[in-house]
C-alpha cells in the first residue's frame, strides 16, 4: 500500500482512480476533569488513526491501494457529561445520522471507510449506522481505540496518553483523583444522573499516577490493535472490526 496523506489537504484529482481506504477519527467535545482538554477523545482518535495509517501504508500489499486519514469528527454522543461546562453533545440519533450520510458519501469514491472511535458513548451510533451501511453493500467498518486494564474516564490511562501526545495541555496543577470504583458498579447511578452522579470532578479513575511512558505504552497498544483490525478486515454484523 501507499499513502496519499490527509484527506483535507488532498485534491480531487489526486483521488481519481485510486483504490482508497479512509480512516475517520471520531471523538467528542466533553469534560475530562479539571486537568484535561475537552477534545481529549478526539486527540487520541486522531493520533491512533494517523499512526495506524502510516503503518498500513508502509505494509506490503497491492501498490495501487492507498490510505487516507480524514479530518476528525469532533462531536459525539456525550450526554452523560452534560452536567459539566464545555460539553457539547449531539446525541446518539444525530451522530448516527452524520455517520450514515458520511459513509454513503465517502463510499461514492472510496472503497473502504473505517471510523476510528475515541469515545465509548459513540458506540451505539456507530454500530447502528455502520450496520445500515453494510446492509447497503458499502464496505464500512469501525473500531474503538482500546487497551487492556485501563480506567474509564480522564484517569490514569487518558492522562498518561495526553502526557505522551500533548503534555503542554495537561493542567498538572489541577489533577485530582476521581471515583476509582469499577465502571460496572457505577453504571446504574450514571444511567440515572450521568458522570456527575458518581464523581463531582468528572473523573473516573486516578490521574495522579499517570506518566508519559505509560501513555506511550497504551497508545502503542491502541495503534497495534487498529493496524491489526484493519489489516485482517473481519467485520462483525454491526461492522466492528475484530
Amino acid at each position: 500500500m501507499a499513502v496519499l496523506g490527509e484527506l483535507g489537504s488532498s485534491t480531487s484529482g489526486q483521488l481519481s482512480g485510486q483504490w482508497l481506504t479512509v480512516l475517520v477519527p471520531v471523538g467528542s467535545t466533553e469534560q475530562h476533569g479539571p486537568h484535561l482538554p475537552l477534545d481529549t477523545d478526539t486527540r487520541i482518535a486522531d493520533a491512533v488513526a494517523r499512526a495506524a495509517g502510516d503503518r498500513l501504508a508502509a505494509a506490503p500489499g497491492p501498490a495501487d491501494r492507498d490510505v487516507l486519514v480524514a479530518p476528525a469528527i469532533g462531536y459525539g454522543a456525550s450526554g452523560e457529561h452534560q452536567s459539566f461546562p464545555g460539553t457539547v453533545s449531539i446525541g446518539t440519533e444525530t451522530l448516527g445520522a452524520v455517520l450514515l450520510e458520511y459513509g454513503r458519501s465517502a463510499c461514492c469514491w472510496a472503497q473502504r471507510v473505517v471510523f476510528v472511535n475515541g469515545h465509548g458513548g459513540n458506540v451505539p451510533a456507530l454500530a447502528a449506522a455502520v450496520r445500515r451501511l453494510r446492509l447497503e453493500a458499502r464496505d464500512v467498518a469501525w473500531l474503538s481505540c482500546s487497551a487492556e486494564d485501563v480506567d474509564a474516564h480522564a484517569g490514569h490511562a487518558e492522562t498518561s496518553v495526553l502526557l505522551s501526545l500533548s503534555p503542554e495541555v495537561v493542567r498538572w496543577d489541577r489533577v485530582r483523583a476521581g471515583n476509582v470504583a469499577p465502571l460496572s458498579e457505577l453504571l446504574p447511578a450514571m444511567r440515572r444522573g450521568g458522570v456527575a452522579a458518581v464523581s463531582d470532578v468528572g473523573v473516573l479513575g486516578d490521574p495522579t499516577t499517570a506518566t508519559a511512558a505509560e501513555g506511550e505504552r497504551i497508545l502503542a497498544e491502541m495503534i497495534d490493535g487498529c493496524v491489526r483490525a484493519v489489516s485482517t478486515w473481519s467485520p462483525r454484523p454491526d461492522g466492528m472490526l475484530q
